[in-house]
């Protein structure tokens, strides 16, 4: 009988937690300065240079945060990875029992979790160890350039669209117009970011959109209105 293939969703975890935290951050963080900054009654020229600055400035720091993050995790792995390597050169039937307890609390009685245990142990003793044990597997291993790379483009994408939207108004229009410009082409970026990422990770596409959507709209609001305290206090 072949072995029977199942389409699971985990080994997207890495790169997609990446993507989406990062694409996020780009539409909300680089909305709400532009939004700020709109709502102080700045020119048209401040305003896209803010959204530039904040663009670069948070892609850059989102890639190599990710960057340092990941690559702590994968230093914990690797240490943990070592210590199982030695504990089974050195040591084996401790290893062994170690194995075999495992598989009694999953609720094998004792001759079977041994056998099962042996089994494994020669099979492939480390990468059973590091599953059963630790939970590290191929599918789990920490990834610093992967999540480097898509957390960075994921953020420059994401804030390139409010920065269109205002680079688009027309240096005629009111600060109202550009703000209702902003909003709209926010709004439904978060709400195509909220739907995507659910679908993506395997999820219902309801309540992970509202998350994006709504926390998205909660941060901008608060930022405009910062932005209009700001601007009316040193106008």
């Amino acid at each position: 009988m072949p072995p029977h293939k199942e389409r699971h969703l985990s080994h997207r975890a890495g790169w997609l937690r990446a993507t989406v935290l990062g694409a996020n951050d780009g539409i909300i963080s680089t909305a709400a300065l532009i939004l700020g900054v709109v709502a102080a009654d700045a020119s048209r020229s401040a305003v896209l240079t803010a959204g530039v600055a904040g663009l670069t400035a948070g892609a850059l720091s989102m890639g190599l945060g990710e960057y340092v993050s990941v690559s702590s995790q994968r230093d914990s792995e690797r240490a943990d990875i070592a210590k199982e390597e030695w504990e089974l050169a050195n040591v084996p039937e401790r290893e062994l029992a170690e194995l075999t307890a495992i598989y009694q609390d999953k609720g094998l009685d004792h001759e079977l979790a041994r056998e099962v245990a042996v089994k494994l142990t020669e099979h492939d003793a480390l990468r059973t160890h590091l599953v059963e044990e630790l939970g590290i597997s191929e599918t789990t291993l920490a990834r610093p350039l992967q999540a480097m790379v898509s957390s960075t483009v994921a953020f420059a994408l994401g804030a390139a669209l409010p920065l269109i939207a205002a680079a688009l108004v027309p240096d005629s229009s009111s600060a109202g117009v550009r703000i209702v410009a902003i909003l709209v082409v926010s709004v439904i970026a978060l709400l195509a970011l909220g739907m995507t990422g659910a679908v993506l990770g395997g999820a219902k596409v309801g309540r992970p959109t509202a998350r994006v959507v709504f926390g998205g709209i909660a941060a901008m609001g608060v930022t405009m209105l910062i932005g209009w305290l700001f601007g009316t206090a040193t106008g």
